[in-house]
């Protein structure tokens, strides 16, 4: 327990570096006054252009793999593997937790996609796939970033409890449920503007919708 209660602040102040407001200030911007307003790659990406998104995407997802990789450390502990594994869940989560609530940046961040993603690398990297696959085949038609976000959230338990090892599958499921939670929580206006037909859809995603109008 000593153990853990060491690793979680390391693991929310890693989640408080969030990518676009660090590559901001070293550009003199905050990208919560441009755009949509949010501290994430998207925004990023209309905002500022394909380099400074993918500077962020890249803090975004190592932090999130780094916060992972520290809650599986022993630090010279004899602990089973199990615990470590759910050291690392918790770490993951904290590390979420941060990127949206940032000790750094007034507790005003991001929604924790990527830093999902980055976790989800270490934790459980088969479903890496799958879940990219879904995000891309949802822009693809629809060109909604924040549907393709929600839908993840929605199916992360499911690809967690069914790709995740017998012995570890009731904490990733546990884990998975609080995560997309989470993730419901930050796109909760994502998902209000997608009722109201009012959410900004990013058009040059559209690439499955063309295709098939051609």
């Amino acid at each position: 327990m000593l153990l853990l209660v060491f690793k979680l602040p390391i693991a929310y102040l890693l989640g408080s570096i969030v990518g676009s407001l660090v590559l901001g200030r070293l550009h003199g911007v905050d990208i919560r006054k441009q755009g949509s307003g949010n501290a994430g790659g998207t925004n990023a990406l209309r905002t500022r252009g394909w380099r400074f998104a993918l500077g962020v995407v890249v803090i975004d997802i190592g932090k999130g793999a780094l916060a992972a990789w520290i809650g599986l450390l022993p630090f010279g502990s004899s602990i089973a593997a199990e615990t470590l594994y759910l050291h690392a869940l918790t770490c993951a989560l904290c590390a979420t937790i941060g990127h949206v609530w940032p000790l750094y940046f007034g507790f005003a961040g991001g929604k924790g996609v990527a830093t999902v993603a980055g976790a989800f690398l270490v934790l459980l990297p088969l479903a890496v796939a799958p879940l990219l696959l879904l995000w891309l085949l949802v822009i693809g038609f629809s060109g909604y970033v924040g549907l393709a976000s929600i839908s993840i959230a929605i199916v992360l338990p499911l690809v967690g409890w069914w790709l995740a090892p017998a012995a570890q599958r009731s904490d990733m499921l546990l884990f998975a449920v609080s995560i997309g939670a989470l993730l419901l929580f930050t796109h909760r206006a994502n998902l209000q503007r997608l009722l109201a037909g009012t959410e900004n859809r990013f058009e040059r995603a559209r690439l499955l919708t063309r295709l098939r109008r051609d």
